[in-house]
């Protein structure tokens, strides 16, 4: 007979690592809330987050994405996925969205002669 909860349920074993990520800061303290809020580690939830994007497909339901809402407002998190690829460290280590510097052309170098 098939024990149908371990299915809907399966465990997986998996070996976790300790990371150093940095991050933005207000990022950071809206996911640690949402973490706190739904009883989970900050890991789990970047697991989760991260297993669905790498799927296509959205890792918050509705309600969760309306408490995510109300935790960028309570943490002043103005930052969307506009934004994304575009955060530079500030002084003090604060981000702030700016665009980028634009890059100079490279130089060309023709084989045994410098410009």
């Amino acid at each position: 007979m098939i024990n149908h909860t371990a299915v809907r349920n399966p465990k997986f074993v998996v070996e976790r690592v300790q990371t150093g990520v940095r991050m933005e800061k207000r990022i950071l303290k809206v996911l640690k809330a949402f973490a706190e809020y739904h009883d989970m580690t900050l890991g789990d939830v970047l697991e989760g987050i991260v297993l669905h994007a790498f799927d296509g497909k959205t890792p918050f339901s509705p309600a969760s994405l309306a408490r995510i809402r109300e935790l960028k407002k309570f943490y002043e998190l103005d930052l969307d996925s506009g934004a994304s690829h575009h955060l530079v460290e500030g002084r003090g280590g604060t981000a702030s969205a700016k665009k980028p510097a634009e890059k100079k052309p490279a130089e060309k170098k023709t084989a045994g002669k410098e410009k």
